[in-house]
């Protein structure tokens, strides 16, 4: 694995706001209003579910790719809830639009890609050691996408 650095710069207390960035990313960060901040920017529980989801949409394309799937469009969409009862839950909604002509055997081969993207997912799996739950509900069509990822 390559090794990740990071520059974070934060100006003024916790009303102020910051810039963290590294290789092929630059982000203002902020605390949150609800936590006394400017809300000015990502916050950390923001960019934990951005790294997730970049990991899981990332792993679904080179899985979709060597499955050699002809795919028109991939958009996600990824919520995540906090609560007492079931902690942290992150759910990503994946959408493959396949071509027109997909086969019913590559239906099911996208199909089992949604599924074993997450499996695949390094970011998803460490955080899933950290009782993190992730689930996945994807959704497989054929036509005409937009948005490949």
């Amino acid at each position: 694995m390559a090794n990740v650095n990071l520059n974070t710069v934060w100006h003024g207390n916790t009303k102020g706001n910051g810039t963290i960035q590294g290789n092929g990313f630059e982000t203002n960060i902020a605390i949150p209003e609800s936590l006394g901040g400017s809300g000015e920017g990502a916050e950390p529980k923001g960019l934990l579910v951005s790294s997730a989801a970049s990991c899981y949409s990332m792993t679904l394309v080179a899985m979709l790719e060597t499955r050699k799937l002809n795919v028109t469009g991939l958009t996600m969409n990824s919520e995540a809830t906090n609560s007492k009862e079931e902690g942290f839950k992150i759910t990503h909604y994946p959408n493959i639009v396949l071509s027109a002509d997909a086969t019913e055997e590559q239906i099911e081969s996208a199909n089992r890609a949604i599924v074993a993207a997450d499996k695949g997912c390094a970011v998803g799996n460490t955080l899933k050691k950290a009782d993190v739950q992730i689930n996945i509900e994807g959704k497989v069509s054929v036509g005409y996408g937009e948005g490949i990822i």
